[in-house]
């Protein structure tokens, strides 16, 4: 049978998510900003790619998304897991807010979505969910020290 422990240089899949998804996010916050840095109530809006709509709003959170997941990557095994669980259940609640809506419109009323953009909100929400779920908390608190001695 295969040792499935962690030991202290290996990342959990929290850890994979909240540094994978956090430096793509980070990236895609960005580079939106060369299709639409419109601010408004949603403003300009643009299709990155021709595909996910976005404006300066929805870059925003994507980078604050994106440096929220690289800051508990770098934090440790127990930060990454409690982003990829806050955040993954904040993607569905994002994702079934977009599905309810409809396509091309905006949540809150000034962050643009489409039905593109909710199922890659949905795929964000179960992956984060997922590997909040694959992440054991023991090894974690013996990666850090914590071990429980129950």
């Amino acid at each position: 049978m295969a040792d499935t422990t962690y030991r202290d240089n290996d990342y959990s899949p929290a850890s994979l998510y909240a540094g994978l998804i956090g430096a793509v996010l980070l990236v895609a916050g960005i580079i939106g900003f060369f299709y639409s840095a419109s601010f408004g109530s949603p403003g300009n809006v643009d299709a990155v790619l021709g595909i996910l709509d976005v404006n300066a709003w929805h870059n925003l959170i994507h980078i604050a998304s994106g440096v929220a997941g690289l800051l508990a990557f770098s934090a440790g095994a127990r930060a990454s897991r409690t982003y990829a669980l806050v955040f993954g259940a904040i993607y569905i609640v994002v994702a079934i807010w977009g599905f309810v809506i409809g396509n091309h419109e905006s949540i809150l009323g000034f962050v643009p979505v489409n039905t593109e953009d909710n199922f890659l909100h949905l795929i964000l929400g179960v992956l984060g969910l997922g590997a909040y779920a694959a992440s054991d908390p023991e090894a974690e608190a013996r990666a850090t020290g914590r071990a429980r001695t129950t």
